[in-house]
């Protein structure tokens, strides 16, 4: 095992700072050789479920950030908007004094990235994005009944221990998907631990949901055609009134925009397949260099 992947068993302890909002954010160095790459990860997650793939990319310096409300990162003191977590990742980009870092992002986490690069073109020097949540005008103007976000306000916050929690979440979807080694590692950062081993979920439910709500309300997708900055997005299996279904149409949006299809795969695809999507991040960031 090489050195980079040796130190990615672990995430570092975080280091704290200020974004916008009041924010107090968690950003991890783990290190490394070559190319920054920021991991970006989606609503309801954490820094940790990238591990996996971080391992399995020999090569690059990996930096992640847990999301406001999200992992070990403070919320915010007003609302749960997009825009802040486009500022999140800026901040954690200055903080880490990167330079043009090459940007791995899904879901939240990808429409994240793309605020941030909007709002600082030329941040990035090329961008991954599996099935960023963007929506056009059209659908922004429907804004309804939101599942997702009442479904969030059900989410069990505590269980007896690790083991406890893999079989819950292994059992059932949309977590039953996920491949065992990023499963284990979203309940060992995603929740806290007390000394008798019993676990506490560190997203709360009313957090979640309150960012489902509002992740039909940026305006990302009005900034798509004045993007410089070379974007590989994917998608997995097309669904209906998903995020997938929309991919292609961001793809068209962009100047320098590549679609890429996973149809094996579904919408929690870098979890699932994490040897496939780090030999996709590399193909990425080889083109970007």
């Amino acid at each position: 095992m090489s050195e980079n992947v040796s130190n990615r068993q672990n995430l570092p302890d975080p280091d704290f700072v200020d974004s916008t909002d009041g924010v107090r954010l968690a950003i991890y160095d783990l290190g490394g050789d070559g190319m920054d790459i920021v991991f970006s990860h989606a609503t309801g997650l954490c820094a940790g479920v990238f591990l996996p793939i971080m391992r399995r990319i020999p090569v690059g310096r990996m930096v992640a950030l847990d999301y406001r409300g999200h992992g070990r990162s403070s919320r915010p003191n007003t609302s749960m908007d997009w825009a802040g977590v486009g500022q999140d990742a800026l901040a954690a980009v200055s903080a880490l004094r990167l330079e043009r870092p090459f940007a791995v992002g899904h879901s939240m986490g990808g429409a994240a990235l793309v605020l941030a690069e909007q709002a600082a073109p030329g941040t990035f020097s090329g961008m991954w994005l599996y099935e960023p949540i963007i929506f056009p005008p059209s659908l922004r103007d429907h804004d309804g009944d939101n599942s997702l976000a009442r479904g969030a306000l059900r989410r069990r916050t505590s269980f007896d221990n690790a083991d406890t929690a893999f079989l819950n979440f292994s059992s059932k979807p949309p977590f039953n998907t996920l491949h065992p080694e990023a499963l284990r590692e979203y309940i060992r950062y995603g929740f806290d631990e007390a000394s008798d081993g019993s676990l506490t979920l560190r997203c709360l439910p009313e957090t979640e949901s309150a960012t489902y709500e509002m992740g039909i309300r940026h305006d990302a997708f009005s900034g798509l055609a004045s993007m410089n900055t070379a974007v590989t997005v994917l998608r997995g299996a097309e669904v209906p009134m998903t995020p997938s279904a929309l991919t292609p149409l961001i793809v068209s949006e962009l100047p320098h925009g590549n679609l890429e299809e996973h149809p094996e795969l579904g919408h929690f695809g870098p979890l699932e397949d994490p040897d496939g999507m780090a030999r996709s991040i590399q193909l990425a960031v080889t083109a970007s260099a």
